[in-house]
């Protein structure tokens, strides 16, 4: 695998998308991951009668998604995933199709890492282009030769 994007490869104002569909085994494997067996992530019977009328993903599902993507970007580059913050403004439910764009924010050089640290805001949304969560990140991230 080549290695991702290095520091010295990215401006400010870059996006990276990327799309992928939230499946039934997502949400049971991230109950059992995580500990979290909420009914309204793992009974459908008791969340047809929430206000979401059906079962919903962790929230960090989501933002683990999120941040997956970030991992991949910097594959072979990435020094260390700083900080991340995140809003969840809908739900997501099994079967979505969820769109992530980081877009880079701001760039700060660390000559002592041989890179810089990297400010990123991100957006996800669903297949009805309905904004899901939105987060911001800093990752460390080396100069590519």
């Amino acid at each position: 695998m080549f290695p991702g994007r290095g520091y010295n490869e990215i401006k400010p104002g870059d996006v990276f998308t990327t799309t992928m569909t939230l499946t039934e085994t997502h949400i049971v494997l991230g109950a059992g991951l995580f500990g979290d067996f909420n009914p309204l992530h793992i009974n459908q019977r008791f969340a047809e009668g929430s206000r979401f009328g059906t079962r919903i993903a962790h929230g960090y599902l989501t933002t683990s998604f999120m941040a997956a993507q970030l991992g991949m970007i910097f594959h072979g580059t990435a020094i260390a995933y700083v900080e991340h913050t995140s809003r969840f403004t809908a739900p997501v439910r099994p079967g979505d199709t969820l769109t992530i764009a980081w877009t880079v924010a701001e760039l700060a050089d660390k000559p002592k890492h041989q890179g810089g640290m990297v400010s990123l805001s991100g957006v996800c949304t669903n297949q009805d282009d309905e904004k899901v969560a939105e987060a911001d990140a800093k990752i460390l991230v080396a100069n590519n030769a």
